[in-house]
């Protein structure tokens, strides 16, 4: 048995990432102020600190005696960074850089970092490889960035082992429905729950790799079990297929309206090869199944 601090625990990715180790007989405990993340999501059998990552002295005592440190905890999307880039900083850069600060103290063996595909920007080549030069194109993109070259130096200079997950578009149970966080199987599953127009960015052609918050999870779990990574490595957590909004939509099925278009990357598609190598791990859930499963259990 592990002791297990995981940061954002009652967020989408976090709570189920603390579901699966509770599961599994890990002591976790949970950090989260619950500014995105919900008091229904918190597993009972794990310990609750109502705190903030952007103040150190609040967090640093809960590292003594941790063996793994997952850090899901931020102010996630695109948009919303757009909008208020300095707030978004600090969680995502300060509060990273004081919860690697924590767990450098505290003599943590592991530290495993949410990181993300949108650090990849605007790329000519797909699939997008780890060894691709960063183009963010977003507040949110690059402090995602800095946080995985903070983990790499953290290791480098500090000797703590750290790896960095760059998640594609994770979907799955306790997906967010609506508010800036939501993304479009989300967003497409409430308007549909409440008989509404599915909402289309654009012309509906920009293709994502959906990945599910179960293989998301695996894959952190295998991340703090393997002794192939723990030197500031970045690994791409993707299905390595892509799918349009536009087939979205039409898996959902009902009317839909266009909104205007927005700053995103037109494509994201991963080769997931480094995970196989480096993790062994490999995506297992199927979306096209999963969401004729979801829509069946939600009766729409």
């Amino acid at each position: 048995m592990k002791k297990i601090l995981v940061t954002g625990g009652a967020g989408f990715i976090g709570s189920n990432l603390v579901d699966k180790l509770v599961e599994v007989g890990h002591e976790v405990i949970i950090i989260d102020n619950l500014s995105t993340g919900k008091k229904e999501n918190i597993n009972p059998a794990a310990k609750f600190v109502l705190a903030d990552i952007r103040n150190f002295d609040e967090i640093k005592l809960y590292f003594n005696g941790v063996d793994w440190v997952f850090h899901t905890a931020a102010l996630a999307r695109v948009q919303p960074s757009i909008e208020d880039p300095k707030t978004f900083n600090d969680v995502n850069v300060n509060g990273t850089l004081n919860v690697l600060l924590a767990a450098k103290k505290a003599g943590v063996k592991k530290f495993i970092f949410s990181s993300s595909s949108s650090i990849y920007g605007n790329q000519t080549e797909m699939p997008l490889r780890e060894d691709m030069p960063a183009q963010p194109i977003s507040p949110y993109a690059l402090q995602k960035y800095i946080g995985e070259l903070y983990c790499r130096l953290f290791s480098e200079i500090y000797n703590l082992p750290t790896v960095s997950l760059r998640y594609f578009n994770v979907y799955g149970k306790r997906q967010p429905m609506e508010g800036a966080y939501a993304l479009a199987i989300g967003i497409f599953t409430r308007q549909r729950l409440v008989g509404e127009p599915l909402t289309i960015v654009g012309d509906g052609e920009q293709r994502r790799d959906y990945i599910n918050v179960d293989d998301v999870v695996k894959a952190n779990i295998l991340a703090a079990e393997s002794d192939k990574v723990g030197r500031g490595e970045v690994i791409n957590i993707g299905s390595g297929k892509n799918y349009s909004v536009n087939d979205l939509a039409k898996i959902f099925g009902g009317e839909n309206i266009h909104l205007p278009p927005r700053i995103e990357p037109r494509e994201t598609l991963a080769d997931n090869s480094l995970a196989k190598k480096l993790l062994g791990w490999e995506p297992k859930v199927n979306l096209p199944d999963w969401l004729e499963q979801y829509k069946f259990d939600l009766k729409i």
